[in-house]
């Protein structure tokens, strides 16, 4: 063989040489002829963790805390100013509407109101007896009109007196559980003066607001779950109404549902968690938080394919506590390392890490 020859040799299998040695997929190969018991029984292949994709349903959530109101509720005030003199109620009680729940002093009314009937009387009689001389035409038209307006007068004065008679008397204007009194018989109250609060928590309200980017989504009759602080139990409300605009300060919407309260557990001021569900897909492609890897181009997850790492370049979209689901760039059935993330490239030789 020439000396010519023989060069060409060796530098073919240098060539060869290095092709092993810079290629994920022969590196393997070359590790798996060396000599020595150390180097023949070693596997160099990266140990990983992977996931199989499997369609799940999911639901996208929207989080948020709200506030829990009584159906009505009212503060009792009097809308005149007197002495008490009978109260109707007990603190804490079940009450109907149209009960007297407290009565004012109305005896200075009815008194003017005696005086009004008999000065009625006496202006009807005269209206009457100037009306059959004005019929006759004894008299003139404005001597008539005079003792019609005076008959007026005193029916306008009779209704403003029967009206404030009628408000001595506070009545319940709903069905409902009263409160804690604050007045006594005796006491002189006004119109700033709170007498109790009524509240009718047969159903609740929830108030509460998500942001603005989610107004879309929500509709009249969508469901929502919630639970108050204290309560272990979950409960179901449907929103009713929809704030139509935007809080400027916030940028949120404020939305109220309403919710049974059987038991009338739920007490109104509470705190509310609240989940609101936009939108359910039944089957999305979701992968492990961790098997996301951002970098400039986007988000990708590297697939486990025949004993080597791939690339995959994704798209995603819901995200929960622990998944993010992928609408683009994977298929059920494919297999997403979850773990040794920063140590692979496309073609790293990779295996099945031992279970624990």
């Amino acid at each position: 063989m020439s000396k010519k020859m023989r060069v060409l040799l060796a530098a073919g299998g240098a060539v060869v040489v290095i092709v092993f040695l810079t290629s994920p997929r022969l590196r393997p190969l070359l590790i798996g002829t060396g000599s020595g018991t150390a180097a023949g029984s070693r596997d160099a292949r990266l140990p990983v963790t992977v996931v199989v994709i499997t369609p799940e349903p999911v639901s996208n959530l929207v989080l948020s805390s709200g506030t829990v109101r009584a159906n009505e509720e009212v503060d009792l005030r009097s809308e005149t100013s007197g002495l008490v003199v009978r109260i109707g109620f007990v603190e804490g009680a079940r009450v109907r509407k149209g009960d007297i729940l407290v009565k004012i002093d109305d005896s200075e009314l009815r008194a003017q109101r005696s005086k009004l009937e008999s000065e009625s009387k006496v202006a009807h009689e005269k209206e009457r007896r100037r009306k059959q001389l004005f019929d006759k035409q004894n008299i003139s038209p404005e001597d008539y009109e005079l003792a019609l307006n005076e008959l007026n007068a005193i029916k306008a004065e009779l209704e403003l007196i029967e009206a404030r008679i009628t408000k001595t008397a506070i009545r319940a204007p709903f069905d409902g559980l009263i409160g804690l009194r604050y007045v006594s018989e005796g006491s002189y109250v006004s119109p700033d003066v709170r007498i109790a609060s009524l509240q009718n928590i047969r159903r609740v309200k929830v108030d509460f607001a998500i942001p603005e980017k989610y107004a879309g989504f929500i509709r009249k009759g969508q469901q929502i779950e919630f639970r108050v602080s204290g309560r272990p139990e979950r409960n179901r409300g449907e929103i009713y109404a929809i704030e139509p605009k935007i809080d400027p300060v916030t940028r949120s919407v404020l939305i109220r549902a309403v919710s049974p309260n059987e038991g009338e557990r739920i007490m109104p001021g509470g705190f509310a968690e609240v989940e609101l569900e936009l939108e359910r897909i039944p089957e999305a492609l979701m992968v492990p938080a961790q098997a996301i890897v951002p970098d400039l181009e986007g988000q990708k997850v590297y697939l486990y394919r025949a004993g080597f790492a791939e690339e995959a370049r994704v798209d995603i979209g819901l995200r929960t506590a622990a998944k993010i689901q992928i609408v683009r760039g994977i298929r059920p059935g494919d297999t997403v390392l979850t773990s040794g993330l920063l140590q692979v490239v496309p073609g790293t030789p990779v295996r099945l890490a031992e279970a624990p």
